[in-house]
Formats: C-alpha cells, structure tokens, sequence
C-alpha cells in the first residue's frame, strides 16, 4: 500500500504548505499501521493523504490552465 510520502512533499514544497503538512501526517502513518495489521486504517491512511497532497496540485494545475 503506497504512503504517497513524496507527493506529498512535493505538494508541501512547490504548492501548499498548510495541506502538505497534512498529507505528511497522514503518510506518516500508512507505514505504522501496516506493521500492527492495521489494514483498514493503513488504506484510510494511505487515501487521506493522497487526497490532500494530489487535490491542491490537481486545484492549482486547473487554475493556471483556465486563468485564460
């Protein structure tokens, strides 16, 4: 299950630094749960943070292409 920890760097360095943070944290975690057998918790994880760190990039990309 993929932690999506360099998205999420990415995202905290070129784009946004308040949901970068975030999808650190959140990619922080996928690794820990998986070696407790938190599976469930590891995907919620593992979702949360591609989430915030591939929404403002995706939210960026769309604003510059459509600025016009």
């Amino acid at each position: 299950m993929p932690n999506h920890l360099a998205w999420a760097i990415l995202a905290t360095i070129l784009c946004c630094l308040p949901t970068g943070i975030v999808a650190i944290a959140y990619a922080a975690q996928v690794n820990g749960k998986l070696i407790y057998g938190d599976y469930s918790g590891a995907k919620s994880a593992s979702d949360n943070a591609r989430t915030w760190a591939m929404g403002p990039v995706v939210g960026a990309i769309w604003f510059f292409v459509n600025l016009s």
